[in-house]
């Protein structure tokens, strides 16, 4: 990772501190806060550990000359920052380092973050909605939600940080919305979205037109089979053109093909 990169990207967040009592500068501990964290720093008093292991480095690189701050000041410090800032800067960064070719899949995900409930300070579970780029495995962004129903909401706003073209962005049924297909589209993507009884006019129509299609028509199919806990099971997933529920739902933008999953289970008896 290069420094003067880095400062491109995360050079612009404002320091609050009083220039006067500022002995080290922000990029520095943000560089070094990123990167302990990436290399598994869980806490202000690990990122202070990873510092001092590799001082020399961070030395060599033009930083800390004065050492490394202590915990207490490198919380401090990031506590001074504004979060969408830095959260803005983190993604724009990261897209930056992950190269995403044209067909990536983004899958977008909420997720209640363990151990984050806290009964005794009444604080409720934090839950974080996740933009997850499936080639390179990593996390271009995140946003925090007060509930998994506000889903909807923050789906957009991460999109909208995101360079998605060319990209297909994959979310479940939570976020199967007419103005969230129509934003991918917007920003040069595809969309794969799970229908399910929450879009009930949407689910009824798929129904409808599948019961007219046969799965000789399918322009792709998969087959998956697993076993295990005395039974086994195999999955098969057809993808079938959408011509007749696009006239159907002409308010679904780029709608173009029908993704179905079609399971079958064998028990030890042999009964399917």
């Amino acid at each position: 990772m290069d420094t003067d990169a880095f400062s491109l990207y995360f050079g612009h967040i404002e320091d609050k501190r009083q220039s006067f009592k500022i002995q080290y500068p922000l990029c520095d501990i943000l560089f070094l806060t990123v990167y302990a964290t990436i290399a598994g720093a869980e806490g202000w008093q690990d990122i202070e550990d990873y510092g001092n292991g590799h001082v020399e480095w961070f030395q060599h690189q033009g930083l800390f000359k004065a050492g490394i701050p202590g915990h207490d000041t490198i919380a401090r410090t990031i506590a001074c920052i504004e979060p969408h800032q830095f959260q803005q800067c983190f993604i724009h960064w990261m897209q930056a380092v992950t190269l995403l070719t044209e067909g990536s899949l983004i899958a977008i995900d909420g997720k209640t973050l363990r151990a984050s409930y806290n009964r005794e300070d009444r604080c409720s579970a934090i839950h974080m909605v996740s933009a997850f780029a499936a080639t390179n495995k990593v996390v271009l962004g995140q946003l925090q939600t007060d509930s998994k129903s506000n889903e909807i909401t923050a789906i957009p706003a991460l999109l909208s940080l995101l360079d998605i073209k060319g990209c297909l962005v994959s979310i479940d049924a939570m976020g199967c919305q007419k103005t969230i297909a129509a934003q991918i589209v917007e920003q040069g993507g595809d969309y794969l979205l799970a229908v399910k009884n929450n879009q009930p006019t949407l689910a009824k129509s798929v129904a409808q037109v599948l019961s007219g299609i046969t799965v000789e028509q399918s322009e792709t199919k998969t087959a998956h089979v697993e076993k295990g806990h005395g039974r086994i099971e195999a999955r098969e997933y057809h993808v079938l053109p959408a011509q007749d529920l696009v006239s159907q739902c002409p308010q679904w933008n780029g709608l173009k093909s029908l993704g179905v999953a079609v399971g079958y289970r064998i028990d030890k008896s042999g009964k399917e």
